[in-house]
């Protein structure tokens, strides 16, 4: 075996193993696992979740996903607990604890804190004769399956089933409380997921900045909106103020000859598309096909352009 066979080889093993105790995690989950989801939606404070090594780097995560989920989170390391951070966590608050072994000393103290306060705790462990589990008011107990080293010294499984359980726990919360894409897209205002969660009522513009002219306008003032608002395009409004063509700069090209001698609606393209305000500004790229760079934005039920989305912005904003 060559030794980039010998690589892969290691690799497909990892992956299998640590599958395998996904499997193992999934099949043993319990009505231990429901306890601790309902632990937790009876805190009127945060979730605070603390570990040390590994465990707390995975406990990082998992507070940050229950806090981008929905449930009020975060992470107090264990040691600064010990020196000051036991003050981060009061009545109301309930404490996810993560150790594989359920021995780690450096939660001694937190441990002690929830039991002198009567601070309701889960405990996060492989072990459920542990002195965290003992300890604990709640138990998520994960397989102890070893580690994918193969002299059990390096945390690769544990850490991976720790993750999916606080994965586990994230989701089952937020689907109890119904946290949709609403929501979801109110906590993640920026990057990539941001802008896939953004709607177009988000980017579009709106106001004085909406090009619109009448019907019976004449081209060279359609030519001065199109030119003020900088946009190359221009929408028609018949006299009740509805949206009923749109003029573009091919449009303009198709009717050079006596262009200026004529007005709007000779010139415009007819039952423009547009998009409601409340879609997703995802769906207005993938309406915006062809030539079609812009769609005026107008409500359900409606023929009034409420405002205009560009291909521009939406590329502008992480998508496409």
């Amino acid at each position: 075996m060559t030794e980039a066979e010998q690589f892969l080889a290691t690799a497909r093993q990892v992956v299998q193993d640590e599958a395998k105790a996904l499997d193992a995690l999934a099949a043993g989950l319990d009505g231990r696992f429901a306890e601790a989801v309902q632990m937790m939606l009876q805190a009127s404070g945060r979730i605070i979740v603390s570990g040390i090594g590994k465990s707390g780097h995975i406990g990082r995560k998992i507070a940050a996903t229950l806090a981008s989920t929905g449930t009020p989170a975060h992470f107090v390391h264990p040691a600064e607990a010990s020196h000051g951070d036991l003050g981060m966590v009061a009545k109301g608050d309930v404490v996810l604890a993560i150790s594989n072994s359920g021995e780690a000393p450096e939660l001694a103290n937190l441990l002690a804190y929830t039991r002198r306060f009567g601070i309701p705790l889960i405990g996060l462990s492989s072990r459920l004769d542990s002195t965290l589990m003992k300890a604990a008011d709640g138990h998520l107990v994960i397989p102890a399956m070893g580690e994918a080293c193969g002299f059990g010294m390096v945390p690769t499984i544990s850490t991976t089933l720790t993750l999916a359980m606080g994965d586990a726990l994230a989701v089952a919360l937020m689907q109890h409380r119904d946290f949709g894409p609403d929501a979801f897209r109110n906590f993640h205002p920026g990057g990539k997921l941001g802008a896939r969660l953004s709607t177009v009522r988000d980017l579009m513009h709106t106001g004085a900045a909406l090009p619109l002219v009448a019907e019976d306008t004449a081209m060279p003032d359609v030519l001065i909106e199109m030119t003020r608002k900088e946009f190359g395009v221009t929408g028609v409004t018949d006299a009740d103020g509805n949206l009923t063509g749109i003029i573009t700069d091919g449009d303009l090209r198709r009717h050079m000859d006596g262009l200026l001698t004529c007005v709007a609606r000779d010139v415009m393209t007819r039952d423009p598309r547009s998009i409601p305000p409340g879609a997703m500004a995802e769906e207005a790229v993938a309406r915006m096909t062809g030539r079609i760079t812009c769609l005026f934005v107008v409500p359900e039920g409606s023929r009034r352009a409420e405002g205009l989305i560009r291909l521009h912005d939406c590329l502008r904003a992480g998508l496409g």
